[in-house]
């Protein structure tokens, strides 16, 4: 499923916003985010436009604040649940930005970024929930440092900043596909996402 730290099933669009992780850096974060451009809007290729330096800040007024960013992530799953991978897993991903988790600052440099197209205030589909576990893990096979206990969201590392994958992510229900061992589920209702 993962050869030479990209996704066999997954389209490729390379995205410039990328760069090479710290010599001797493992991966052994993964982070959840959830992204829809213009917000609340699905299906448009406004986030292929942001995460390649594309998009057009006249398009929608929202797009004016943003379109200066060079933002990208390793992989966004769409509501249909087809992927698109924009950074191989081996280099750091611009998606995390001011983050710290377990007193490490910079999470971009040891963490693989997840977007999933959704929004604050609506349910993801049960088509992202079953790509993302099935990529989740496939990831904890792949990467040995990176285990059920170190996934989070964005939220958690970028707290006061950031809302996502927010109150819609069922995580009880993620993690039940991820077949997360029952003796991790007290580390994980210590986060508060699951009981």
């Amino acid at each position: 499923m993962i050869h030479a730290h990209r996704l066999h099933d997954a389209r490729q669009l390379n995205s410039p916003n990328c760069s090479e992780r710290p010599a001797g850096m493992e991966i052994d974060l993964l982070v959840i985010h959830s992204i829809s451009l213009p917000p609340g809007q699905f299906g448009s290729n406004d986030i292929d436009a942001l995460f390649t330096n594309a998009l057009n800040p006249d398009r929608h007024p929202y797009f004016a604040g943003i379109a200066h960013l060079r933002v990208s992530a390793h992989l966004l799953i769409r509501r249909d649940g087809s992927m698109t991978q924009y950074v191989p897993f081996n280099k750091q991903a611009w998606h995390a930005g001011q983050s710290e988790y377990q007193g490490r600052s910079n999470c971009n440099e040891f963490s693989i970024g997840i977007e999933l197209e959704g929004c604050d205030e609506q349910a993801f589909t049960e088509r992202q929930y079953q790509q993302l576990a099935r990529i989740t893990r496939a990831l904890l096979q792949h990467y040995p440092k990176l285990d059920s206990k170190r996934i989070v969201g964005h939220s958690e590392i970028a707290p006061g900043r950031k809302t996502d994958p927010g109150p819609c992510f069922d995580w009880r229900h993620y993690f039940d596909l991820c077949g997360v061992a029952d003796e991790d589920r007290a580390i994980l209702a210590a986060t508060g996402r699951v009981e």
